[in-house]
């Protein structure tokens, strides 16, 4: 059955080159776009089509969130609050083991009435391998329910687990005092923790079981340079290569993370990256704050991409990644939220709005991130960064019907003029609680703003159940209580040079 979706404005993707439709419609057989043009044309090419929308309705393509942590609930809400990246990871001990299920529905949700149809979602864990694959498949199952698009990127530690650096964990508890070191022991790896084959193992048997699924791709996402081993990680992406898949990182998210590769390596982290022979385009990192100039050209050089998560890191005190510097250098550049946005929201649009305003130099002449720019970076460079720049991240016809619905009277009262840039507009003014369908291959996931194939209501009874039937892990928080100190001066004894921003923000002379 043919479909059409009409607007009052068709913004047809993130490029100042293409077109905005005002009165256009998209017309979608199947789980494709076939024809893209004037309402009264699509209308006469397609009679008898159902018609999604109206002339009041904004229509644009599915937003691309290139890196996510989904969960049901947000870190505050079990007292773990924004810190620095390093203390902050450690105060994760402190959770509640949760149903990954349960994270995943309620996560997608969220998502799905931000417009985001397509997500690169990181998983970590240290279970046991029967543990951890049975995460894996009750993760992968929920997002096949959901109907969004996925790619799932399970990784896990083995190098390091408390401190960053290959060997600095032996080196780290044998400088605690005995109270602190016991705890610090408690937190490495069981007899029964997991091993690189049988991670590799697990990841086979889940690439296998959904190769044919086109809604779900299964990637390698060891959770950065510092907490696995050079050989791990070629390891990785040797076999990303085989099964023609992705590998995602995290990669200089904070200033001690950026340290770590001098100190390590004896030169920028992406620059050893680069050496191991691990960057194509099939490799993206998230964060990519405190990037030098010699790791944003290896990026472009090599056809690797970047996630930029504002929020997060802004939060977690990690800074200001260099957009602007990305984007003049042609690196790939996509949108993220990270699981932790500056509200605690997951909404796109104040993301995008969000990355657009911190790049905005005080000094006339420099470079400065507009709305297409960043609009392109959540639509087109999300696709890019999936290596699916041919089927995503715009609404053209051969591409998937991925397709988003808002309500565009919100932004245009009391009046608007009549010569608006309606992409700006959108980016400028839209919020999740303007989208009211969205569609992933032709199909309604969202209607109404409301999942059609998630129950919210249910899935956050059970796991409010689940979580007041587990007991508070006090040990833990107790446990965290006393190394978290001695964590913190295990960094801050790391000698810390004055950095060099890309942008001055303000001055004290």
């Amino acid at each position: 059955m043919t479909t059409i979706v009409r607007g009052k404005w068709v913004i047809t993707g993130g490029a100042e080159d293409d077109p905005v439709l005002s009165g256009g419609a998209v017309a979608i057989d199947g789980e494709t776009i076939s024809e893209v043009g004037a309402w009264d044309v699509v209308r006469a090419n397609n009679p008898g089509a159902e018609v999604l929308g109206s002339a009041d309705s904004a229509v644009l393509p599915g937003l691309i969130n290139a890196h996510h942590h989904g969960a049901g609930l947000a870190t505050v809400q079990e007292g773990v609050w924004d810190d620095l990246l390093e203390p902050w990871i450690l105060d994760h001990a402190r959770q509640r083991p949760r149903d990954g299920r349960l994270d995943v529905l309620l996560s997608a949700a969220r998502q799905l009435r931000s417009g985001v149809t397509t997500v690169v979602d990181v998983h970590s864990g240290g279970d046991s391998a029967q543990g951890y694959d049975n995460t894996v498949r009750a993760k992968l199952a929920a997002y096949d329910q959901t109907g969004m698009r996925v790619a799932f990127t399970p990784g896990y530690r083995t190098q390091s687990h408390i401190v960053a650096g290959a060997g600095e964990d032996a080196r780290f508890i044998a400088s605690l005092p005995d109270d602190a070191r016991a705890h610090a022991e408690s937190m490495m790896p069981a007899p029964d923790a997991m091993s690189e084959d049988d991670y590799m193992a697990i990841m086979d048997e889940a690439h296998g079981a959904y190769a044919d699924n086109p809604r779900v791709d299964v990637w390698f996402g060891p959770p950065g340079p510092q907490w696995v081993s050079d050989e791990f990680m070629q390891r990785m992406a040797e076999r990303a290569e085989a099964l023609d898949t992705s590998i995602q990182t995290h990669v200089n998210e904070s200033y001690y993370e950026k340290l770590h590769g001098l100190k390590f390596y004896g030169k920028p982290t992406v620059c050893h990256l680069r050496d191991l022979g691990v960057l194509s385009p099939r490799f993206s990192i998230a964060h990519g704050v405190w990037l030098t100039d010699a790791e944003i050209t290896d990026l472009a050089e090599t056809g690797a991409g970047v996630s930029h998560n504002p929020s997060s890191n802004l939060r977690l005190r990690a800074g200001i990644a260099p957009l602007n510097a990305l984007l003049e250098a042609g690196v790939t550049t996509a949108m993220g939220m990270d699981g932790t946005t500056i509200n605690d929201d997951e909404d796109m649009f104040a993301e995008m709005r969000l990355a657009m305003r911190l790049s905005r130099t005080p000094k006339l002449g420099l470079p400065a991130a507009d709305p297409a720019r960043v609009f392109q970076a959540a639509t087109a460079g999300g696709a890019k960064l999936l290596r699916k720049e041919t089927s995503l991240g715009q609404l053209k016809a051969g591409f998937a019907a991925d397709v988003v619905i808002a309500n565009s009277r919100p932004m245009t009262f009391p009046w608007v003029a009549p010569d608006v840039d309606a992409r700006e507009l959108a980016l400028m003014k839209l919020g999740a609680r303007d989208v009211e369908t969205v569609m992933v291959a032709g199909e309604v996931v969202l209607s109404g703003g409301r999942p059609t194939r998630i129950d919210v209501e249910g899935a956050g009874r059970e796991l409010a159940e689940w979580l007041a039937a587990t007991p508070a892990r006090t040990e833990a928080a107790r446990m965290i209580d006393v190394l978290k100190p001695h964590l913190n001066a295990w960094y801050m004894a790391w000698d810390v040079p004055e950095p060099t921003p890309y942008i001055t923000y303000n001055s004290r002379n």
